[in-house]
């Protein structure tokens, strides 16, 4: 598939892309932080380089791997639950334990200590980035080149904003769902069991996961909440 700048569906597509790797990446800056916070500010310097070289180099051959896939029966519609667990899980207050990220007293080690934390981090990304763009190779490789320097360099930022606006990920988690919904309703495996549908219907679906993402989502968190206060008092 060429890339067609004056698509709309493009640009939609690569919006989704963008505001997905926002959402699910901004634990990123936390992680970098960790490991190298023993190192001397020169070497510091380093480490973010050559340990967020790597992460994006083994993210974007995670991703454009789970989108050749993903043409296969079936692993779509598992990939779809998978993002409507992630999804839902998004929305969830998060435990006050904090990352376990161990600092690297040298520059090697902290590269290290970010690669495997951003890969063990990146299954959530890898499936969400995958499916938003819809088996495009062209499409995958250009909103990730157009992500991954905005997430790089403007981590803590988003990471304040996802503080002060928490719709930002009510949002987001909507937006996966809606992708997981599509995702599952393209899925050859399940086309092959349902009747000949009109064209609109994998909007529906998406608007269906969005829906289905938010309400459990918001009665968890409650649930949560409440049960916290409960131990509280």
């Amino acid at each position: 598939m060429e890339i067609d700048f004056a698509s709309a569906a493009f640009w939609l597509a690569v919006g989704q892309i963008i505001l997905i790797d926002i959402v699910l990446s901004g634990d990123n800056a936390v992680v970098i932080a960790l490991a190298c916070r023993n190192l001397t500010v020169d070497q510091r310097k380093k480490g973010i380089f050559w340990g967020v070289a790597g992460a994006v180099l083994l993210r974007v051959v995670l991703t454009t791997f789970a989108a050749l896939v993903m043409g296969l029966p079936w692993l779509k519609l598992v990939g779809g639950l998978l993002l409507i667990w992630i999804a839902v899980k998004l929305m969830l207050p998060e435990d006050e334990d904090g990352h376990d990220i161990e600092a690297s007293g040298n520059l090697w080690g902290a590269v290290k200590t970010i690669i495997v934390a951003d890969f063990v981090m990146s299954l959530d990304n890898v499936v969400a980035v995958a499916g938003a763009a819809h088996g495009s190779m062209a499409l995958l490789l250009f909103g990730l080149a157009v992500s991954i320097p905005l997430i790089v360099w403007s981590s803590q930022l988003i990471l304040h904003w996802m503080e002060r606006f928490p719709a930002i990920v009510l949002f987001g988690a909507g937006l996966l769902g809606y992708v997981a919904g599509q995702m599952i309703f393209s899925d050859p495996g399940v086309l092959a069991w349902l009747p000949a549908l009109p064209a609109w219907s994998a909007k529906l679906a998406g608007v269906v996961g969005a829906v289905l993402v938010v309400g459990v989502g918001r009665w968890l968190e409650r649930r949560m909440l409440a049960r916290q206060d409960v131990t509280l008092v």
